[in-house]
């Protein structure tokens, strides 16, 4: 849906030959609103003098009646004796009104090289070029402004260019987002891919993508690399926000992704019943185009033997087959670059970093639950698309899930973007005899081993512990990528987090502040309540001598002469102990977490990932399992009547049997993941006496029985039995 978004007429930003005649009309505007006294004037930009309200130029226009101030915001950002020394709330955008009166005052005594007025705000900052200038000014002579790191402006003569070996291109190509064809040479009009060698693009069209895309979508347009790509972009001078996209922020913008495309599209259509008609599992089920999907085809009538074969329709094979342009897009590194000041602005601090950009401010928004608040499972079926269809098959022993998985997952051939396939092995089978697995029920079993592991200390909010050996052998790194491949996989999510954890990974350990709940330590525990409960400084001192030892090795011995004096010393005894004692463990266990991007977005979108991290799932009902589970078959009536009645049995405590024993008899799953089951989970209604569940495919099938009485009891029989031999088998293992 981003692409469609993308694909955009381009728009005039910067000034051309083809826009002289508007760009012209735009300054005499800006001349005669400038020459306009009174009220007018006030709504002039205080730094470039300009009214002009083009966002996308000049970035958003703010007036502000009470200070008397206007300001376009990249003007202010872009001044080179100002940064935001204020919170988000104050002033213009953090930017303190007393700053930005000294900078007024600063610039009016610089005159700006192009049009030669005062109130030239911006330096180039190459050294020696003493080169001052407006922000429209420097658009018109082409100048770049780095919207990242120092805020870094460069004039014409000093601004980056990108370097390419050798121009091989002979022909114009087009852009690859308005598809308008361009001279493919580098200029600063015309910007090339550093991922694709065969992308190029128009400045407008990239810096109308990036406003609309924001820092979560903006992309290389062919091979959909974000890192490499908006680093260059960066470099060239691309303002990237970082906010969500603006198609995010639309009501119900995703509802039809949520449909799939059931529609038979082939010349003849062989089925009888109709183009719309789709039976799963049959060959009747309907195949989608996997380059594009928004066309189909039954099985049969393309002669396909199975739902994996590949198919693609007409339009597609015609550019895939035809097209002698058309390859599988490589990964490219940045070409080497001999523009030696650029080379260094992204990668290193500069003594202006504590200025922020509306970036970071729209950051901290996000963290504290904004308009940018999104859905968790929309959020991990986004991380989801980074999954190959190339597979990778684990081999595990449910007796011993910890080690087999640990074996599989540290295999030099496993890749975390492969598609999981899990094959059960027993240790004890003589044969070596695999059985088919499923991979939300694997990743179920590790979640709840990983919780009661002994890298995690704590009743039911968990924090992570100090394991020597743990952290010698690197668990704690292996723990934080089985929690980010469950997630983005389709597992289950933790639930255990204690707040204090999930706030060290989000906001940092620094503006993290620990609670007496954080402490496992029986010991400790009593010295925090000790002091807490302290009502004189005798019994206070006392307290303190008896654990001087152990006050001195952690180092939190304090001079205390008044009772004031606790609540530092509590906060230093908590702050040691929860956090700066694990330190080593955390920082092993986050470098796991960022395991296909899933830490990253934790600190996006906190308030999401606090409801599957920090708490468990709610409780299932009947409702939520008969709406759960769908008619996989052609029903038999009153089986799927004695399966509703059942669910309701179990929901009123009128069955040995729970709604989780279900929902893991049918799925291995004790809850629903957050990114949803795949596939679907069905029902099939069978002439059998006991139940049976396929965990592979999520399929419950039920009997068929002639009466309620016995579809009970041979349903409670069957998951009972069923998960006693589970439990079982596990405590056979943990005996030996």
């Amino acid at each position: 849906m981003w692409i469609l978004a993308l694909q955009i007429s381009k728009t005039s930003e910067s000034v051309g030959p083809e826009d002289g005649v508007k760009e012209a009309a735009c300054l005499t505007e800006s001349k005669m609103n400038e020459d306009k006294p009174g009220d007018s004037q006030n709504l002039a930009c205080v730094f470039c003098r300009k009214n002009d309200d083009c966002p996308n130029k000049y970035g958003e226009k703010k007036t502000h009646e009470k200070w008397n101030l206007t300001v376009h915001y990249y003007c202010l950002l872009m001044s080179s004796g100002i940064w935001q020394r204020g919170k988000e709330e104050e002033g213009v955008y953090g930017f303190l009104i007393e700053d930005i009166r000294k900078e007024v005052n600063r610039a009016s005594k610089l005159k700006c090289c192009i049009c030669k007025k005062t109130g030239a705000s911006i330096g180039c900052v190459a050294p020696r070029c003493k080169r001052s200038y407006h922000f429209p000014c420097g658009l018109q002579r082409e100048c770049i402004f780095q919207f990242t790191g120092n805020f870094a402006s460069f004039c014409w003569n000093h601004r980056p260019v990108q370097i390419i070996t050798s121009n091989s291109y002979r022909e114009s190509l087009p852009c690859t987002i308005c598809l308008e064809f361009i001279e493919p040479i580098p200029t600063y009009s015309i910007l090339r891919s550093p991922c694709c060698k065969n992308a190029w693009f128009h400045r407008e069209c990239l810096q109308v993508q990036a406003i609309n895309a924001g820092v979560f979508f903006f992309r290389c347009t062919i091979c959909n690399n974000s890192d490499i790509f908006q680093k260059e972009m960066l470099r060239m001078g691309i303002y990237i926000p970082e906010k969500d996209a603006s198609w995010e922020l639309e009501e119900n913008a995703y509802q039809e992704l949520l449909q799939h495309y059931e529609h038979c599209d082939v010349r003849r259509c062989r089925c009888k019943e109709g183009r719309d008609y789709n039976v799963p599992d049959s060959k009747w089920e309907i195949k989608r185009c996997q380059c594009c999907g928004s066309s189909g085809t039954h099985l049969a009538c393309s002669s396909l033997q199975s739902w994996e074969q590949n198919w693609e329709c007409l339009e597609c094979r015609s550019i895939i087959y035809n097209s002698g342009d058309f390859q599988k897009a490589k990964k490219h590194a940045l070409p080497n670059s001999n523009v030696g000041i650029t080379d260094c602005l992204l990668e290193e601090s500069s003594p202006k970093l504590p200025r922020q950009s509306p970036g970071t401010q729209s950051k901290d928004l996000l963290r504290q639950g904004s308009k940018f608040r999104r859905d968790i499972s929309t959020i991990l079926i986004e991380l989801g698309f980074q999954i190959k269809k190339k597979t990778k098959r684990l081999y595990i022993n449910k007796a011993n899930i910890w080690n087999s998985a640990l074996d599989g997952f540290r295999n030099q051939n496993f890749n975390p973007s492969y598609a999981i396939e899990v094959a059960y092995v027993n240790e004890n089978d003589n044969f070596g005899r695999e059985h088919p697995g499923s991979k939300q029920e694997f990743l179920s079993l590790l979640m709840q081993h990983l919780e009661n592991s002994s890298l995690f200390e704590g009743s039911l909010s968990k924090n992570l512990s100090l394991n020597s050996q743990a952290l010698k052998e690197n668990l704690y790194y292996e723990a934080g990528k089985m929690l980010a491949i469950s997630l983005v996989h389709g597992g289950p999510s933790p639930g255990f987090f204690s707040k204090t954890l999930f706030n060290c990974l989000v906001y940092g350990p620094e503006n993290t502040e620990p609670i007496l709940d954080d402490v496992s330590d029986f010991d400790v525990a009593q010295i925090i309540i000790r002091i807490n409960t302290a009502t004189n400084m005798a019994d206070l001192k006392s307290v303190i001598n008896e654990c001087y030892n152990y006050l001195e090795f952690i180092g939190c011995l304090r001079l205390t002469t008044t009772l004031s004096d606790k609540p530092m010393l509590v906060k230093d005894i908590l702050v040691y102990h929860v956090i700066k004692r694990v330190q080593a463990p955390f920082e092993s266990f986050k470098q796991g977490l960022k395991t296909l991007g899933v830490l990253e977005k934790i600190q996006t979108y906190p308030e999401a990932f606090c409801s599957i991290l920090c708490h468990k799932p709610g409780n299932l009902s009947a409702k939520i399992l008969s709406d759960l589970f769908t008619v996989h078959t052609l029903p038999d009536v009153q089986a799927l009547g004695f399966w509703n009645s059942y669910l309701q049995a179990v929901e009123d405590g009128k069955s040995a049997t729970t709604m989780e024993d279900i929902l893991i008899f049918a799925t291995g799953c004790s809850s629903i993941p957050p990114a949803g089951f795949k596939p679907t989970p069905s029902i099939e209604c069978l002439h059998m006496d006991f139940p049976v569940g396929n965990k592979c495919n999520n399929c419950l099938a039920v009997p068929i029985t002639s009466t309620y009485k016995e579809f009970q009891e041979n349903m409670d029989f069957a998951i009972r039995n069923n998960l006693r031999l589970e439990k079982e088998e596990s405590s056979h293992y943990i005996e030996h």
